[in-house]
């Protein structure tokens, strides 16, 4: 299939279901030939449309580690090895502590979690 569609940058909501179409139309396309290319980037095309006008915000550190711990089915006893006890495993999920550097660090090397999202900060209670 050759598609001689010029590709031109997105500023409307019809130019970008217009962009959607089009590369659901290229999602085949052989590797190395000019659709593949034209389909790179159109994929850029949307996602930049997408950033701007659909961005989704990072998540909080701590409702994305409890939705790790859910996704994983890890219970707050598989955290101890790199958050501490289980009391500190407690202050952190109830936000009544922050994470440690040294915290971040474990959960980011051990598990595999980004640490740009752990590093950003989020509320506490003021419960002690």
């Amino acid at each position: 299939m050759r598609c001689d569609v010029e590709l031109k940058p997105i500023k409307t909501r019809l130019d970008y279901r217009a962009a959607l179409k089009l590369a659901e139309k290229l999602w085949d396309a052989p590797e190395g030939s000019a659709d593949a290319d034209r389909l790179d980037v159109l994929t850029l095309l949307i996602q930049n449309y997408e950033s701007k006008h659909h961005a989704i915000a990072d998540p909080d550190p701590i409702e994305f580690l409890r939705g790790v711990m859910e996704q994983r089915g890890l219970s707050r006893k598989d955290l101890e090895p790199y958050i501490g006890s289980r009391a500190r495993v407690a202050e952190i999920l109830n936000r009544v502590r922050p994470l440690t550097l040294d915290m971040i660090r474990r959960l980011s090397q051990e598990l595999g979690l980004p640490a740009e999202v752990l590093v950003r900060r989020y509320e506490l209670t003021n419960a002690a």
